[in-house]
């Protein structure tokens, strides 16, 4: 691909040879962990791997000086050094205060007020932006127990997810199991999932409609949300294609809450207007519809501008890297990290590279975290991919899109 930096010509990249397919990573106080050790059993009620568990160090004590122990360290004293949780603080409780606030405000304004057409849709809408809103910030960090070091309270805020109709259990399978452990990896990432229409890797066999896919992409994002109420849930329950969830035994009570979160989120989304408020249903239909535009459409930029860019890195296997810090760098891309505003709204999403260094910090201390990783990097010669707003970010997402869709192969330079 013309353009595209090759990971492989990095001075500070080590290849792994004959280690098989474990993988080093550091965990949220920046310590390494041996992937091969992690426990991910589908009888286990917890799928994240436990923060004890990513603290079994596996480096060699000769090469303390490395770029990943290096790292590590820095990344465990921001934290030691100033006696800081690496759980949620003041501000991030404020934003779980007020998007829950917004998501209860606008239903209750909603039946409180019975408000005529418009101002009906402005509420909905309003509600849709909240579940964006919590979807980013506090769902997600919940699902990395990053919120409180209880895990009963990041249980609990993890039914975010149920409330917006996606069904938590399986969001945490796949992305812990299918996103964070594989990154970029064909076959394996289910971020690259793409159904046959979109084409996000250069290892996958390309269609030719999808020399078109920079142009349809963004409709079909769109729709994300709305996949994965109706469809993609029940699709990785009853008709699983990826190996891990074809060897899971779902306790009955996922099956339960699966059914019960469906029923409960299109009964407030779509029943109640229409035999509470008398809204038409076709009103609350289209306001339902706009409504999961609004949210399938942030969610999914968000994401795919992190790893689907046209300077990121799509490794053959697991064991290309020497060191999982490696795969992270070069298969991850930050946006507009010194823009607090889009931090605020993304959950901290835009520092990417430190949300899969540290997945069990919560999102509000990233921004100084990713100053520690542009530093540390640029001290090692180990290129660090960023954009400096959301808009470029994009950009390169659609450029990578068009290039994919029309070429089989790229040459890294």
């Amino acid at each position: 691909m013309s353009g595209r930096q090759s990971p492989l010509a990095w001075s500070a990249h080590p290849r792994r040879t004959g280690h098989g397919s474990a993988r080093t990573d550091i965990n949220c106080a920046g310590n390494v962990r041996d992937e091969a050790a992690i426990n991910l059993t589908p009888e286990t009620d917890d799928l994240v791997p436990s923060e004890a568990s990513l603290r079994h160090s596996v480096y060699d004590p000769a090469c303390a000086s490395s770029f990943p122990k290096v790292l590590r360290r820095r990344l465990d004293d921001f934290f030691s050094d100033g006696n800081i949780s690496p759980k949620a603080d003041r501000t991030m409780w404020v934003k779980i205060a007020v998007g829950l606030a917004v998501l209860a405000g606008s239903w209750i304004a909603l039946y409180a007020l019975k408000p005529d057409s418009w101002k009906f849709v402005g509420l909905y809408l309003l509600n849709a932006i909240a579940q964006t809103f919590l979807l980013l910030n506090i769902a997600h960090d919940s699902n990395h127990n990053a919120i409180s070091s209880v895990r009963t309270v990041n249980k609990a805020l993890n039914y975010v997810f149920d409330v917006c109709g996606i069904s938590s259990y399986m969001w945490r399978i796949l992305h812990h199991r299918g996103h964070h452990s594989c990154i970029n990896l064909y076959g394996e990432d289910d971020a690259l999932t793409g159904r046959c229409v979109l084409r996000f890797t250069p290892h996958e066999p390309r269609a030719p409609l999808q020399r078109f896919q920079h142009i349809y992409a963004l409709f079909l994002y769109a729709l994300f949300s709305l996949d994965y109420v109706f469809l993609r849930d029940f699709e990785c329950f009853f008709f699983p294609s990826h190996d891990y969830l074809k060897s899971t035994k779902h306790r009955l009570r996922e099956y339960v809450i699966l059914f019960a979160g469906k029923g409960f989120y299109l009964t407030y989304m779509l029943i109640l207007p229409v035999v509470l408020l008398g809204k038409s249903p076709l009103l609350v239909g289209l306001s339902f519809l706009l409504a999961h535009l609004i949210i399938g459409l942030s969610v999914a930029l968000v994401f795919q501008t992190t790893h689907s860019v046209d300077s990121t890195y799509f490794p053959l296997s697991r064991s290309e890297f020497d060191n999982g810090i490696y795969h992270i760098f070069a298969t991850t891309a930050d946006y507009a990290t010194t823009n607090p505003f889009v931090s605020w709204l993304v959950g901290g999403l835009n520092h990417h590279i430190v949300h899969h260094l540290c997945p069990f910090v919560c999102h509000t201390h990233y921004a100084v975290l990713t100053r520690i990783v542009k530093e540390t990097a640029e001290e090692y010669g180990v290129p660090y991919r960023q954009h400096p707003t959301v808009g470029r970010a994009i950009k390169h997402h659609l450029l990578l899109l068009k290039q994919l869709g029309n070429r089989d192969q790229f040459s890294s330079t």
